[in-house]
C-alpha cells in the first residue's frame, strides 16, 4: 500500500506552519504524496468545513517548491468552477516546476451556491459534461498537439501551448460517489480517488467503475481512497473514519487492499505542527507495521 498525507490546509486553525510540517513529515516518513483540498467561495452552511481554506493550486505549487521527492496531488480540483484552458496551463506549470510530480485530481463539485458565487451558476447543471470536455482539452494541450480542439464549451483554432509536462501527460484521478461520477472514472480516469467511503462502500462503487472501464475497453483505473484516521478515537457519526486501536485500523487497511486499493490518502485531525507530527509518527510506528 502506498500512503499519501492530506495537507492540513482547511479550517480555522490551518496555517502555513502546519502545511509545511505536513510536507516535511511526508518526505521524512516515506509517504508517496501529499494532497490539497479545493473550495473557493462556499455558502455559510458549508463554512464550518470549507470557509477558511488555502487555495489548492497555489498551495501545491508552494509545497512542490519545498520538497524533492513526494508527489503533489489535488483531492480534488472542482473543474467546472474554472476555465479549463487556464486550468490546463496552471497544472502543466506545476508539473514542470515540480519535475513531473503532479497528480491532477478532478471532481465536478456539489455546491450550487459556490458556482454562483464565482460567476458560473449556469455551469452547475452541466458540470459533468464540462468536466468530460475539460479532461479531453487538458490531455489535448498537454500532448503538445496544435490541432484545433472543438467541443461544446471550448473551441481552440489557433494557439500555442507551453511549457509541456515532462511526460506529455499528467495523471488524472477522478473523485465522486454517484453513478455518473463513477462511470466517468471508469471511462476516462487514470485513477479513481474516493472520499468518505469505507471498504464496504468502496466495494459498491468499485463495481460501477469496473463495469464502465470494461465497457470502454480500457484497464481499471488505479484505486485510491482518501480517509480520515484517528487512532484510539470513537467512530464519527457523520462520516467514515479509520478509528480505534492500531490493530483495528490495520485491519481496515488490509480490507481496502483486498479490494485492489493501492493508495490511501490519510487525513489526520491535528493541523498544528506538533499535533500532526505526533499523529503521523504514531501511524508510522504503530499501524504501518501491522498493515
Amino acid at each position: 500500500m502506498d500512503y499519501g498525507l492530506v495537507l492540513p490546509s482547511l479550517g480555522d486553525d490551518a496555517s502555513r506552519e502546519g502545511i509545511a510540517a505536513a510536507a516535511e513529515l511526508a518526505e521524512v516518513h516515506g509517504f508517496s504524496d501529499v494532497w490539497g483540498t479545493d473550495h473557493l467561495l462556499v455558502d455559510p452552511a458549508a463554512a464550518e468545513d470549507y470557509g477558511r481554506i488555502f487555495e489548492i493550486l497555489t498551495t501545491l505549487a508552494w509545497v512542490a517548491a519545498r520538497t524533492e521527492t513526494v508527489k503533489v496531488g489535488a483531492s480534488v480540483v472542482v473543474v467546472p468552477m474554472r476555465n479549463a484552458a487556464v486550468l490546463a496551463k496552471e497544472l502543466a506549470t506545476i508539473d514542470v516546476l515540480s519535475n513531473g510530480r503532479l497528480i491532477a485530481g478532478f471532481g465536478v463539485g456539489w455546491n450550487a451556491r459556490e458556482f454562483a458565487n464565482v460567476g458560473v451558476a449556469d455551469r452547475f447543471a452541466v458540470r459533468g459534461a464540462y468536466t468530460d470536455e475539460a479532461i479531453a482539452l487538458c490531455r489535448h494541450l498537454w500532448s503538445g498537439s496544435s490541432e484545433p480542439f472543438r467541443g461544446r464549451f471550448h473551441e481552440l483554432e489557433d494557439f500555442v501551448f507551453g511549457p509541456l509536462p515532462p511526460r506529455r501527460e499528467i495523471p488524472i484521478w477522478l473523485g465522486g460517489r454517484d453513478e455518473r461520477a463513477l462511470r466517468r472514472a471508469g471511462r476516462l480516469a487514470d485513477g479513481y480517488h474516493s472520499s468518505g467511503a469505507g471498504p464496504a462502500s468502496f466495494a459498491k462503487r468499485l463495481a460501477v467503475v469496473r463495469a464502465a472501464a470494461e465497457e470502454a475497453g480500457r484497464p481499471l483505473p488505479r484505486l485510491s481512497a482518501r480517509v480520515r484516521l484517528e487512532l484510539d478515537a470513537q467512530p464519527q457519526a457523520s462520516f467514515y473514519t479509520m478509528h480505534g486501536s492500531a490493530e483495528r485500523i490495520a485491519g481496515e487497511i488490509r480490507a481496502f487492499a483486498e479490494l485492489g486499493v493501492e493508495h490511501l490518502a490519510l487525513a489526520f485531525p491535528p493541523r498544528d505542527p506538533d499535533g500532526l507530527r505526533r499523529a503521523v509518527e504514531r501511524f508510522v510506528d504503530e499501524i504501518r507495521p501491522l498493515a
